[in-house]
């Protein structure tokens, strides 16, 4: 029995193959979905790089995000202080 993940990662990686086998007929061979052969090309390939070009947008919208929403890290003087106290209190 899977979990429920590994379930999931599955659906995942099953969903990827039949697009990408679809994306590479379409490509390849656009006539046997009866389309137009130069247009589907074109249409096909336009789709595949806005559909990227907004994946990165949306990694770096993510990145920066986090950036800004991320409290800064103590300074290295305290932390050394910290660590100091704590060597110094017996247990």
């Amino acid at each position: 029995m899977v979990s429920k993940d590994q379930g999931i990662g599955g659906a995942i990686i099953a969903i990827c193959v039949v697009v990408a086998v679809g994306y590479l007929v379409l490509v390849v061979d656009p006539g046997l979905f009866s389309l137009n052969t130069i247009d589907a090309r074109l249409d096909s390939v336009l789709v595949l790089v806005t559909v990227a070009f907004i994946a990165i947008l949306a990694i770096g919208a993510w990145i920066g995000y986090t950036m800004a929403t991320t409290p800064p890290p103590k300074p290295i003087e305290e932390i050394a202080a910290e660590t100091e106290d704590k060597k110094e209190t017996p247990k």
